[in-house]
């Protein structure tokens, strides 16, 4: 199909009257209903805006492109509309839009259709055709321009499709000339995709032939994933960029610098992208053991649990700053009380404050966030409500761990209320959904902030936080009552759990877990002793790899002896994920052997009380080691992750059978 057949002349305005951009879109959406183009103009104009809430698509250089694809729409079309004053469209740039094309697509448009929309899209980069456009007088000029346009485009195409061809059978004979040139692979992907997807990949493969260098870019639209990226692509690759506003396959980058930017900056910024990787600016991705295995069943429905973990875990890695820069600063201050002057003390006043004051927001900004992954941004405020409220004993406005309230929701109230609030505010969309656009500005504005804080505070005061009281007070009770034999069961199972997917769901239930009894008291021996138990058994893994690969040099390939070297630092700062080349070469093996010396490490954490008060920070905190304002237990603390990494060591290299190539090479 060629674009020609989606641009008709009765689909045009060449001198369009509306002054803003609501009048816009209704006088485009008009025409459409006229022309038989929308058969639901009311449903039409709602997706439209739905469209734009999420980002506009007023993409910069006078250029928007309002596009919908429901069962409102009788066949793929694109309207072209002139503005010669330009119109307010908060597009990107903050310039007035002079050119519309509101782009539409039945349902179930087929891929041809999709095709012509994906090149019309991907012609609109060239500023010379725009200039061209905005002098047009009649719909055939339009038309005229585009169908130039598309024969030149389809001319390079088909010139880049024999050079490749041509480059691939000297391949497959041997006869290939050296390739110097750089490589850049990259994915594009808007949330509809059916335009910016195309102009964001067309924007960095020609400004990459400026450059002389070699783009290649896979396409995520509405026809699927197109132009897919191969191994070894992305092996010779120098750099990634990924400029996309949906989630798109991610491990497979594991290990390359890589960009990740929305995919307007892909449209509008190309150069700038590819500087950061040709300029070695851009971070080395790095994907996590969660990360592999959530994109290995990425083509299956999420089920419930998988949806409840991804919510549970944006709250969390939200979180975690508070956790960590708090806890850490608390547990400072208690080595300053104990060495340093005393409670009064300027030094331990300071550090203990600041670190209450951060502390003080992790239930809140757990809710908050959980929240937000299931509402989205007007679920954030009822989140962190719910979860300030989870914090404190109803009707007492002190923070817990400021007022060492004894009976708050706490760490599973503010859980509660997160995922409280972010179905809360679901249901609330689907109330107002049919609601009259003219008023669709005040649902955010007004209906969902003041209805959201009505109900969530209700249910909190109500149900909540008299529920979850109770059950908070009940854990911290018991396991602030724990004897050394339960307490030595409890330890082992905590750190033989960060062992057995490195980074994954257990590793994360078992973190949570003492994290959330950490914060639940900060001051209690219990907890200090919880988060030893998990630090340590997340530090055997990498460690234990590194003992192996330094002492049993035969066992392990030359590239896992390399790897073996930086796990010394990565086992030193509890950065469990070093040991998951080795677990994804060798699970059989490695697994096992780390979940076995993790158990041993967490067990003799438990068994010698070693307690130490800060969230993270592995071996660097080991100064903060034992129980609160009792001994200091550092030799017990290093004793406990030295004899659990050579327990895990040992068995994994004894395990192992040597390996074929030459450990000298």
């Amino acid at each position: 199909m060629r674009i020609k057949d989606i641009l008709s002349p009765e689909s045009m305005i060449m001198d369009l009257k509306a002054k803003n951009k609501e009048d816009a879109i209704k006088e485009m959406a008009d025409l459409e209903v006229a022309t038989d183009i929308v058969n639901d103009e009311d449903a039409f104009i709602k997706s439209i805006w739905d469209r734009e809430n999420e980002s506009t698509t007023g993409i910069g250089g006078g250029i928007a492109m309002p596009h919908a694809r429901n069962k409102s729409i009788n066949k793929a079309r694109v309207l072209f509309a002139k503005s010669k004053d330009g119109i307010d469209y908060n597009s990107l740039d903050g310039q007035p839009v002079h050119l519309f094309f509101m782009i539409t697509a039945p349902a179930g448009a087929d891929n041809t259709h999709l095709q012509a929309l994906a090149k019309l899209s991907g012609l609109l980069i060239d500023p010379d055709l725009v200039e061209k456009l905005k002098a047009t007088k009649t719909p055939e000029e339009v038309i005229y321009l585009f169908e130039k346009a598309e024969a030149k485009k389809d001319e390079e195409d088909k010139k880049a499709a024999e050079a490749k061809k041509a480059k691939e059978a000297a391949k497959a004979q041997g006869n290939a000339e050296e390739d110097n040139k750089p490589l850049i692979v990259g994915v594009t992907a808007c949330i509809n995709g059916i335009a910016h997807t195309y102009m964001a990949q067309e924007a960095l493969i020609k400004e990459g032939k400026k450059r002389g260098i070699e783009v290649r870019i896979e396409t995520n639209g509405s026809e699927g994933v197109k132009d897919k990226l191969t191994p070894d692509e992305i092996k010779r690759a120098k750099g990634v960029i990924i400029a996309s506003d949906k989630k798109v396959d991610m491990p497979r980058f594991d290990g390359k610098p890589l960009v990740n930017r929305p995919v307007v900056d892909g449209i509008n910024k190309p150069g700038e992208l590819i500087d950061d990787i040709m300029d070695n600016k851009a971070d080395v991705y790095h994907a996590s053991a969660a990360d592999k295995s959530e994109e290995a069943s990425s083509t299956e429905k999420p089920g419930v649990w998988a949806s409840i973990y991804k919510n549970l875990m944006n709250g969390i890695s939200h979180m975690l700053p508070f956790v960590i820069g708090g806890g850490i600063l608390m547990a400072i201050s208690f080595i300053v009380e104990n060495y340093g002057g005393g409670a009064k003390s300027p030094a331990f006043i300071f550090l203990n404050n600041a670190g209450n004051l951060a502390f003080a927001f992790m239930v809140p900004v757990l809710a908050a966030y959980i929240a937000e992954s299931i509402g989205d941004l007007p679920a954030l405020m009822p989140g962190f409500v719910g979860g300030y409220m989870a914090s404190i004993v109803n009707g007492q406005f002190q923070v817990n761990v400021q007022a060492h309230a004894t009976s708050p929701a706490g760490f599973l109230g503010g859980i509660a209320a997160g995922f409280i609030a972010g179905y809360l505010m679901v249901g609330l969309k689907k109330v107002f959904a049919n609601l009259p656009h003219s008023v669709e500005g005040m649902k955010p504005m007004l209906f969902y902030p003041i209805l959201g804080l009505l109900f969530i505070a209700a249910i909190m005061f109500y149900i909540i936080n008299p529920i979850f009281s109770g059950i908070n007070f009940a854990i911290t009770h018991f396991l602030n009552g724990m004897g050394t034999g339960n307490l030595v069961l409890l330890t082992t199972i905590l750190a033989g759990m960060m062992s057995i997917d490195m980074g994954g769901p257990f590793n994360k239930a078992a973190y949570v877990f003492a994290s959330g009894a950490f914060a639940n008291d900060p001051h209690s021996a219990t907890a200090a002793i919880l988060m030893a138990a998990v630090m340590v058994g997340g530090m055997v893994p990498p460690f234990a790899t590194a003992i192996g690969t330094a002492f049993f040099k035969n066992k392990y390939t030359m590239e896992e002896r390399r790897a073996g070297i930086s796990n010394w630092v990565l086992g030193f700062s509890f950065i469990t994920e070093g040991a998951i080349p080795f677990a994804a070469a060798d699970p059989g093996h490695v697994i096992p052997s780390c979940i076995i010396g993790s158990a041993v490490g967490g067990a003799l954490v438990g068994l010698w009380h070693v307690g130490v008060p800060a969230p993270h920070g592995g071996l660097w905190v080991s100064p903060l080691a034992g129980n609160i304002g009792g001994p200091s237990h550092i030799l017990f603390y290093f004793l406990a992750t030295v004899i659990g990494s050579i327990v895990a060591a040992l068995i994994m290299s004894f395990w192992k059978k040597n390996v074929k190539e030459d450990p000298n090479e």
